[in-house]
């Protein structure tokens, strides 16, 4: 398990439909459904099996995922 200081919270997401990308800090206590790309104006979802559009499209993954390899 990864201490909660060492945790990444600085991801870029980006949109498989334009290419746009952006940096975002997640949150550590909230999963992100949820993403209005700035690009396209894609409304972006998780893929199948991911808990939130960070595990999808981000350089790195939700911090939960990042301290137990699992999510919320």
């Amino acid at each position: 398990m990864t201490p909660p200081e060492t945790v990444e919270r600085m991801s870029i997401l980006t949109c498989p439909n334009c290419g746009h990308s952006k940096a975002e800090k997640m949150p550590l206590n909230a999963c992100i459904v949820v993403y209005d790309c700035e690009g396209c104006g894609a409304s972006l979802r998780p893929k199948s099996g991911d808990c939130c559009v960070f595990c999808s499209y981000g350089t790195v993954p939700y911090p939960p995922v990042q301290m137990d390899g699992r999510c919320c």
